[in-house]
Formats: C-alpha cells, sequence, structure tokens
C-alpha cells in the first residue's frame, strides 16, 4: 500500500511537469496568435492582454500589401516538395542496403549520419556556397532545393532504415524464389510496406525545407526567389524596429503549414522511431 501512495505523487509530480513543459512550448505561439489579431492601440499598450479586446483582420491586409507573401509561399512550397521528393526517391534505396546488408561499413556509414547532424550551418555554408558557384545554381531554387536534399538526407535514411528492417526479410526471400531480382523486389514486395514511413518522412523532410531560414537567406538574393522566411526578415526596419502587426500575422500564416502537417503524422513518425528497434 505505501508503494502505491508514493506512486500517487509523483505521477501526479510528472503530469504537473508535463503540463508546465506543454504550456512552455505554447506560450510563443499562443502571444503570436494573439498579436496577429490584435490592433495598433492594443499592441503599443503598456497593459498587454491575452485576448484582444478589438480582434481585427488589419494585420493580415497590410501584411499582405507590403510584402509578396503569395509569392514567397510559393516558393517555399516547390522548394519543399521538391527536396522532399528527391530526399525520399535517394534515401530509400541507400535505407534498403543500411537495413539488409549488415557489415562494418554499413556501420559506420550509419555512424556518420548521425554525426553529420551534429555539424553547426556555420560550417557547411561556405563549401555548400563554393559548390554551387562551380555548378552555376546560386541564386536559384534548383540549388537550394540541391542543399535541403543534403540536409534532410541523413535523417530520411535514419527513419527509413528503421523501417525496412520491420519488413519480414521472409517476404524478400519468396520473391527471390519466384524470381525476382532485387530491384523488382523492392519495387513490387518492399516499397508498398514501407508507404507509410515513406509519406512520414517525406512530410518531415519537407517541414524542415518550408521552415528552413538560413540557408535560403545565404543562397538566394534576387527578392523574386526567396522563400517565405526570408521575406517575413523584411518586416523589420532598417534599425531593426519591427512591425509587428503585419509580422505577427505573417509569421502565423506560415506557420500553419507546420502545424497541419506534423498534426497529420505525429503518429506515424513515432512509429517509424520505433520500428527502427524491432529485429525480425
Amino acid at each position: 500500500m505505501s508503494v502505491l501512495r508514493s506512486r500517487g505523487p509523483a505521477r501526479a509530480g510528472q503530469y504537473a511537469a508535463l503540463l508546465a513543459y506543454l504550456v512552455f512550448l505554447a506560450f510563443p505561439f499562443l502571444w503570436l496568435v494573439s498579436t496577429a489579431f490584435k490592433p495598433a492601440t492594443e499592441l503599443g499598450s503598456l497593459h498587454p492582454t491575452w485576448i484582444p479586446e478589438d480582434p481585427t483582420l488589419d494585420n493580415f491586409r497590410q501584411a499582405f500589401d507590403e510584402q509578396p507573401l503569395l509569392r514567397a509561399a510559393g516558393n517555399s512550397l516547390l522548394a519543399a516538395l521538391a527536396a522532399a521528393l528527391v530526399a525520399v526517391a535517394v534515401a530509400t534505396p541507400l535505407a534498403y542496403v543500411l537495413a539488409r546488408h549488415r557489415s562494418r561499413l554499413t556501420a559506420a556509414a550509419t555512424g556518420w549520419v548521425v554525426v553529420s547532424q551534429a555539424f553547426p550551418f556555420v560550417l557547411l555554408i561556405i563549401p555548400l556556397f563554393l559548390v554551387l558557384k562551380n555548378l552555376h545554381l546560386v541564386n536559384s531554387l534548383p540549388g537550394l532545393v540541391l542543399v535541403y536534399v543534403v540536409w534532410s538526407l541523413p535523417f530520411a535514411l535514419w527513419m527509413l532504415t528503421g523501417y525496412v528492417r520491420a519488413v519480414p526479410v521472409e517476404l524478400e526471400e519468396a520473391a527471390a524464389v519466384d524470381g525476382a531480382g532485387r530491384l523488382r523486389t523492392l519495387v513490387s514486395v518492399t516499397a508498398p510496406l514501407l508507404a507509410p514511413g515513406l509519406v512520414a518522412t517525406a512530410l518531415f523532410a519537407f517541414v524542415t525545407a518550408w521552415n528552413e531560414f538560413f540557408f535560403a537567406l545565404v543562397l538566394l538574393k534576387t527578392p523574386e526567389k526567396q522563400t517565405l522566411p526570408v521575406v517575413l526578415t523584411h518586416f523589420l526596419g532598417a534599425e531593426g524596429v519591427a512591425d509587428l502587426g503585419p509580422l505577427a500575422a505573417a509569421a502565423f500564416l506560415a506557420t500553419l503549414p507546420s502545424l497541419l502537417v506534423f498534426a497529420v503524422i505525429q503518429r506515424r513518425i513515432t512509429g517509424g522511431m520505433l520500428a527502427g528497434a524491432v529485429k525480425s
């Protein structure tokens, strides 16, 4: 009985800590939404409120009038979609090799995939810029897509490797007995079973590219080619003073796709991570 009594306060403490953490994470977004609907008089108030007293859509109208948000969103959408599709297409056969042919080389490759995620952006931007300059891809969306593919490929590879390992090897052996080659087995047997993992990986790569700012800022100089995160910085004045209302409205609209995508795929992302621990 004493053990059960001690578990009660401990579990209550865990839930309280979890609730506090969720509030901590949600606070910036909730304040962003509140700011987006506040008129200028409330934005300059010395006593800010959570809920706008006189909600307005003027900030959204002003945001679209001041900056080409639709064009920037189109650039971001094009770059994110292309990067997600290419990353999944490249990662799928590589993940199959890492999952099915275990050796010291594949172990080293997996370790390199994990270590590469720790590299700071600043260390990579100069080599990437020089490579893209030699390929004549600086200040172009194809060059940005190439960078996004390289950046999202390690995670896509790690995630899909877990899914491939969760597919029973006996299915591939049966296909081999029927005369199917490696490529035919991957396309006809393994790939359909990887559909949830392929969707989750593609959507995660899409969200990563959609929200990316640093590479787009450095590599894209022409205003017509800039992505949405870069255009959001244009709401800052020359002295660093933010046009707070329109900035909050534009940032809120830019955040919605990421939230919707993660709301849809959160279970599949968890399933992909857990699949890596399954042994056939």
